[in-house]
């Protein structure tokens, strides 16, 4: 484990960012922060508790708000999708924050639910009945339904339909559990019950799910010497009204309080935290005294119930029919630890039934088998899931010691150490955020070895594995990023595209864009590469409007066969390969391509682009040989070319319509046909490379004709995406990146190719709306929002009316092209 980068507080004389007391922080599957401190002001002498949300790729532009909270916050929750917050304080009030206008740094809280006084010791989100499995002795399978399989699980309480209802459970100090569900329509109905007849102080308690749609609470009073109590909670709705059930299951007692030696020597249990949110039968304990730690892992396992022998004699127990109980046994335990301050937990859904103690050679380092335990001293350590056995281990700098001393024997220095008193491990456990007691968020790199010497082959087979595994959930890959180095770039590239085209058809159309996305952001990070990141973004851009322009496309007769108009186009521009447009245009339906003019006219700048787009491929194909620029992918990429023969052909038809909405040429001859001479062109070359296995060079007629190009067309300048400003880039090198909330850095990420150079905006220069194409000026008036990945602007607010244009931009409403986050900008960006 290294430190990637911290990030701190600005120091105010009269108002300083502290610490909550409990500091709480949580790890979206967006790659999304949220963590807590506490605003003091001198002057006032109060506490102002706030909530803190940063992305990792832009952790210095935090989004700060005011949580409302009167009291100190003890719980922070995200949902399944990464998209809203549950904040939980000691006064029993909980708020749902959302997005507003679906941008990462803006959010306000809507909906919420109340025990009055009571605080909530433990939160989470009801559960939506998904569960993926990931099988890591089989990461080297070629089918993706091998590697990460669907498991049967319920949700915890459906709608008509089996539709999961969404909601939240909270469990208070004073032994109540609180459910709010959220309807349809908005309300929420909550409903609260005791967890058992005799209540008692509750001072940790954690919330799992299990198979059959129920919930398990587990709880303490927080002294070892009594027992850890376990209940199952079943929510259901009768009349319109939540309705809570609760039961006892089988309760233990911690093994350090059983053993004669050790009886009295940790009197607290501090952390108490099931292993997973849906893994309620496998709980992990620590008890604590003032110095020291002891760490146990406890499974819930089904066991015969011994029959006497009178009973065998008089009814004898033959197979199934011997009584089970359910009983606690202990997994494994550490040995005397220094305190600990912090745990997180893996959020990986691996596999363990081949991973279990006696794990393969190959994935017993896997990254998602560890959790992690922060201690005291400033040390954190990776320990096996369920083993506890050490596989990495991190020192901070109040720490360096060697590792082989032994705690007990270790001086202890004067003062307070900083220590992380939260901490949290991203969605593929290759990277640890912890906050510690100033402050400070820390970003660390869990290496996916752990530590141990593996082969390149076997690193990039993890890293790889857990792509794929992004892909198929959608989740964000930035922390993978973080351990691809340069010269892994191309391999890691060619080895997803190999998998990608391994799986079967409808699977490479459903996460068609998400690979061009994922490639882009690989590309970016090597110098060698970064040209292409622009082919990709244009390829994502290119999907984007024949999806868009195909979609208007309508039947004659309702009564047509299986194949859409757009199908239908397609089917016919690839069988038909003559080069004159108007022969292609013949064989089609054009009462099919009839629209309004208005909607016509209002997607000029997206016809725009596919034109200027075209006519800079073919203008720089007699330079394919020269240093790679972008757009050089196309001249050998089929699929993107047949794409655009179709959207010319199209194009072609609309302009008999409507000719304002061709798309306009600065030509030196005013009899010339620009589409006719580009679709000529166009055709030549994917006559080349339509087969992806059988790809033949241009001849030198097409050559020819395409140096001539630049005497007959202006060639227009293409706009690319600018290079995003993200921390990713700058982490390259390995060298701590020191950074501070609500400043931007003024490091420059690694040298970009000067063949690069020519397709950037300088700063000053007319920017550009990405999206709808619009020219926004060099200073925008219009407020604008940017991708937290690939750096894409468009505006907030839309200035159009016309109904195909929203349909365009409803398909960017939550996400960019890429799936990357919005984040708003200032006004005067530059």
């Amino acid at each position: 484990m290294d430190l990637a980068y911290v990030c701190e507080w600005e120091k105010k004389p009269k108002s300083n960012h502290c610490p909550s007391i409990p500091l709480v922080c949580a790890w979206s599957c967006r790659n999304l922060i949220a963590f807590t401190t506490d605003l003091r002001n001198e002057e006032e002498k109060d506490l102002t508790h706030m909530v803190h949300i940063i992305d990792t790729e832009h952790p210095w532009d935090v989004y700060s708000v005011n949580s409302g909270h009167t009291e100190v916050i003890t719980c922070l929750e995200w949902d399944q999708s990464g998209s809203r917050l549950l904040s939980a304080d000691a006064d029993g009030h909980i708020k749902c924050w959302s997005m507003t206008d679906h941008l990462a740094n803006s959010w306000e809280s809507t909906v919420g639910s109340v025990v009055e006084g009571d605080p909530v010791v433990a939160l989470s989100w009801l559960h939506n009945g998904v569960k993926l499995a990931l099988h890591v002795e089989k990461s080297g399978a070629s089918n993706f339904g091998e590697k990460f399989s669907r498991v049967k699980f319920s949700p915890s309480l459906t709608l008509f339909g089996g539709k999961p209802m969404e909601g939240w459970i909270a469990v208070t100090i004073s032994g109540l559990v609180t459910v709010s569900l959220l309807k349809p329509n908005g309300q929420v109905l909550t409903a609260t019950e005791s967890l058992c007849r005799l209540r008692c102080r509750v001072a940790l308690a954690d919330v799992a799910f299990t198979g059959g749609g129920n919930i398990v609470v587990a709880t303490s009073d927080g002294s070892s010497a009594s027992p850890v109590q376990f209940y199952k909670v079943c929510v259901s709705v009768v009349n319109e009204k939540c309705k809570i059930d609760t039961e006892i299951l089988p309760s233990l007692f911690m093994r350090c309080t059983t053993d004669p030696a050790r009886k009295d020597k940790y009197p607290a249990i501090t952390h108490l935290k099931f292993l997973a949110r849906d893994m309620s039968e496998q709980v992990l304990l620590c008890a604590s005294n003032q110095n020291n730690s002891i760490v146990e892992c406890w499974s819930l396992r089904k066991e015969g119930l011994p029959v006497n022998n009178i009973f065998q004699q008089i009814s004898p127990v033959v197979g199934d029919k011997q009584p089970m109980i359910l009983k606690w046994r202990i997994l494994s335990a550490t040995n005397d630890l220094d305190r600990v301050s912090a745990v997180a937990l893996p959020k990986l859904p691996i596999s363990l039934t081949n991973t279990d103690l006696k794990v393969a050679n190959d994935t017993k380092f896997f990254p998602g088998l560890g959790l992690a335990l922060a201690f005291h001293d400033g040390s954190v350590h990776i320990v096996h899931r369920l083993s506890l056995q050490m596989m990495a281990v991190f020192y901070g700098s109040s720490s360096q010691r060697p590792v082989d001393e032994p705690a007990l024997k270790r001086p202890r220095t004067a003062g307070p150490l900083v220590h992380f008193k939260a901490m949290q491990l991203s969605w593929t456990s290759l990277a640890l955020a912890g906050v510690d007691s100033h402050g400070k968020l820390s970003m660390l790199r869990i290496s996916p070895s752990m530590g141990h010497v593996l082969d390149m082959n076997m690193s990039l087979r993890h890293l790889l594995f857990l792509l794929e595994y992004c892909m198929v959930t959608g989740y964000d890959w930035w922390d993978i990023l973080l351990h691809v180095q340069p010269s892994m770039v191309q391999n890691l590239v060619e080895k997803l595209h190999e998998e990608y085209m391994r799986q079967n058809a409808a699977l490479q159309q459903v996460l068609s864009t998400r690979i061009v996305a994922m490639k882009a952001s690989l590309c970016k990070l090597s110098s060698s590469t970064i040209a292409r990141v622009c082919d990709y973004h244009a390829k994502l851009f290119l999907i984007a409007i024949s999806c868009t322009l195909k979609s208007l496309l309508r039947p004659h007769f309702l009564n047509t066969p299986d194949k859409s108009p757009g199908d239908r186009l397609t089917e016919i521009c690839s069988k038909i390969t003559d080069v004159d447009i108007d022969k292609v245009m013949i064989n089609l339906k054009t009462e099919e391509f009839v629209l309004e003019m208005t909607t016509l006219q209002s997607l000029q700048q997206l016809i725009q682009w596919v034109g200027d787009f075209v006519l800079y491929l073919l203008a720089s194909l007699p330079n394919q040989g020269s240093p790679v620029r972008p757009g050089h992918s196309f001249l050998r990429d089929g699929a993107s070319l047949g794409m655009f023969r179709e959207l010319m052909v199209v194009i072609r038809i609309w302009g008999l319509l409507k000719p304002s909405c061709l798309p306009v040429y600065t030509a030196t001859s005013d009899t010339q046909d620009s589409m006719s001479l580009l679709f000529r062109l166009l055709t030549k070359l994917w006559l080349c490379c339509r087969e992806e296995n059988h790809i033949t060079e241009p001849d030198d007629a097409l050559i020819d004709e395409c140096c001539l190009l630049p005497s007959q067309l202006l060639i227009p300048n293409i706009d690319w995406l600018p290079i995003n400003d993200g921390i990713i880039s700058k982490l390259q090198n390995k060298q701590l990146v020191r950074l501070q909330f609500g400043k931007a850095p003024g490091l420059v990420g690694h040298t970009v190719s000067s063949q690069f150079d020519a397709f950037v905006r300088a700063p000053g220069q007319p920017k550009i709306d990405h999206l709808r194409r619009l020219h926004l000026g060099a200073y925008p008036t219009e407020e604008c929002k940017s991708c937290t990945r690939c750096g894409c602007v468009t505006m907030l607010k839309s200035p159009n009316k016309v109904t195909a244009v929203k349909q365009w931009e409803q398909r960017w409403i939550k996400n960019c092209l890429c799936g990357g986050l919005w984040r708003k900008m200032p006004l005067s960006y530059s």
